[in-house]
Formats: C-alpha cells, sequence, structure tokens
C-alpha cells in the first residue's frame, strides 16, 4: 500500500504543493481549519455577492508562476484587472497609472484555489493540533482529538505562528518558524445604493489608517448590484486596534474612507469586517520552503519568500521538490 502525504492548510501554498506531489504520482490528503479553500486568497459570500475581503490581486514575477497563470487563464479561473488607480498622499487624490499587470481570480478570487482543490482529498472544517510520529510513519491530532493517519511524510502550509506548534517535533523547523513575525490586517467591506461618483477603481493610501481600497466590481466576471468596495486598514493601525468590536472598525474607517474618496459618501447599505491576524509577514526572506528531510517534515508559505500569493505558490512548489528530491 502507498501511504500518503499529510498537507496542513489548503491555501495557494498547500494546494501548490500538492498540485506538484500529485503530478509526482504521489496521494496527498490535505486538512484545513477553515469551511472552504483559499486561506488569504478566499471570498466571503456576502449579501452584496461574494467579496475579495483578503489578496486583492496578485502579479507574477517569476517565469514559473508566469507560465502557471497563464494556465489558470485559459482554464477560465483568472483574468486581467486594469482598475483606474489612484494614489491618496498628504489629503489629495491623484491618478496613479503604471505598468503593473495585475490578475485577479474570476468570478472571485477564490476560484483559483477552487479549481485547485478538483482532484484533492480534503477535510474542511478540521483544525490540526498534533503532529507526531509512531514507528514509521506519522499522525495527526486535531482539536476534536481525533487521530488521522498515517502519512510518510506531513507538508505544514499555515502562517507561520500556526505552523510553529506543528513543527514541535523538529525543534530547528520550529524555532525559524517563532521567529517569523506575521501583521494583522481590518479589512471591510461597504456597499452603496446608486454607486458612489468616482472614476476610482483602486487606490493606494498614505499616511492615514487606510492603506489600500478597491472597488471590487471593477474587477472582471463580477457581477453585484450595489456598488462594493473593500478596504484595508494598515497593519499599525489593525495592530492598535485588534481588539476593536467589528462595527466600530466600520464606523472609523467609513469615516476615512468617506474624507479621501473626494464624493458624496451615504451610509452603506451593506457593511461587514474581517480581521486576518495573520495577513502577511513582517520581513522578506530566502528560504523558499523549511525541510528536515530525514524526518518527512515540511513548512511552505508566503512568509518563507515574499509574502505575496506568488511567494506561496513557489513555496509550495519548492517544499514539493525537496521532498520528491530526498524520495529519489
Amino acid at each position: 500500500m502507498t501511504v500518503p502525504i499529510a498537507i496542513i492548510g489548503a491555501g495557494i501554498a498547500g494546494l501548490s504543493a500538492a498540485q506538484a506531489l500529485q503530478k509526482a504520482g504521489h496521494s496527498v490528503h490535505l486538512f484545513d481549519k477553515g469551511h472552504g479553500s483559499g486561506g488569504r486568497m478566499a471570498s466571503k459570500r456576502s449579501d452584496a455577492g461574494a467579496l475579495d475581503l483578503g489578496a486583492q490581486y496578485f502579479t507574477a514575477r517569476d517565469r514559473r508562476f508566469v507560465e502557471q497563470v497563464q494556465q489558470w487563464v485559459a482554464a477560465g479561473w483568472t483574468a486581467q484587472w486594469k482598475p483606474q488607480l489612484y494614489n491618496y498622499r498628504d489629503g489629495a487624490l491623484s491618478p496613479s497609472p503604471d505598468e503593473q499587470i495585475r490578475w485577479v481570480g474570476v468570478p472571485r478570487m477564490s476560484a483559483i484555489t477552487r479549481g485547485l482543490l478538483k482532484d484533492v482529498t480534503v477535510n474542511f472544517g478540521c483544525r490540526i493540533a498534533e503532529v507526531f510520529r509512531g514507528k514509521q510513519y506519522w499522525h495527526l491530532q486535531d482539536t476534536e482529538g481525533c487521530s488521522h493517519g498515517p502519512f510518510s511524510r506531513v507538508v505544514i502550509a499555515v502562517p507561520a505562528p500556526q505552523a510553529t506548534p506543528l513543527l514541535a517535533a523538529a525543534p530547528k523547523l520550529a524555532a525559524v518558524a517563532a521567529g517569523v513575525q506575521m501583521e494583522p490586517t481590518w479589512a471591510i467591506a461597504l456597499g452603496f445604493e446608486p454607486p458612489l461618483e468616482t472614476p476610482m477603481q483602486g487606490c493606494f493610501v498614505q499616511d492615514n489608517p487606510l492603506d489600500w481600497l478597491a472597488r471590487n466590481r471593477s474587477k472582471p466576471g463580477r457581477d453585484e448590484q450595489l456598488d462594493t468596495w473593500v478596504l484595508h486598514a494598515t497593519s499599525n493601525w489593525s495592530k492598535q486596534h485588534l481588539d476593536l468590536p467589528k462595527e466600530e472598525v466600520i464606523e472609523l474607517l467609513r469615516g476615512e474612507f468617506a474624507e479621501l474618496v473626494g464624493c458624496v459618501v451615504p451610509p452603506p447599505a451593506f457593511a461587514l469586517a474581517h480581521r486576518w491576524l495573520y495577513a502577511r509577514p513582517a520581513g522578506n526572506h530566502e528560504w523558499g520552503a523549511l525541510a528536515d528531510a530525514d524526518l518527512g517534515l515540511y513548512a511552505c508559505g508566503d512568509w518563507c519568500l515574499s509574502g505575496r500569493v506568488e511567494g506561496a505558490w513557489l513555496s509550495g512548489q519548492e517544499a514539493a521538490r525537496r521532498l520528491l528530491e530526498h524520495l529519489e
């Protein structure tokens, strides 16, 4: 019998690793604490349609990722987003066109991880609390006390603070993960009826509690009844207001938005807030992935590289490459 490989985390890093391992003929089994795939690429279903509350778009620089994105485009999961971009600085809005090619999932960000899940065995709503090794194989224990296994190897593809306790069997790797700081982000969505009178579709914000705002329906494939905007606060502001009730976060950030958008902002017909505790790593790293090949324990994620979607995907590929290399 072939013993499968366990992957903890069904975000872009975990699914990237799963894809590479399956291609090489291995069977994989994914576990995710959420009710759907995507991690920070997830989209939240709401009364105003599906909203991209996490990753807003992604770019592709590495040749391997550029090729992968082309395949996603061909599959109909991804399209280019060409927003009318602005900058807000010193109390003034100015157009900010650039040459950057931006990609989004279609009809929502989670379409990509949905597509990648197609032939993968996955347990959703299953939070793994411990990864331990028997005589020969790995076993996983979830928070309900259920045991899963046996597995020949384990790939941990969750944010560094969540990966640290799961790497206890490899103290050196656990210490590396423990040293990674992840920054939080408060995200809110506001829906307006009628649409706001502004040509702006995305805006980089400086010296303000807000960091970024996007008009969700300016992205390809979105058919929304409301004019929905997604606002991200800076990590500093998010840290200072980490435990604020959602209603207050919405009020404060809505006020900032109304001040900078340059048109009349009526009370929203719809509002929601989401707190990303581990939105992005505080710095860039060059590890690619972490590996204890003799033990058969690996870790990957955007925190092993650049903090971007591309970094997460490349990190998953690297974890798979190191695992396969050790099998030869």
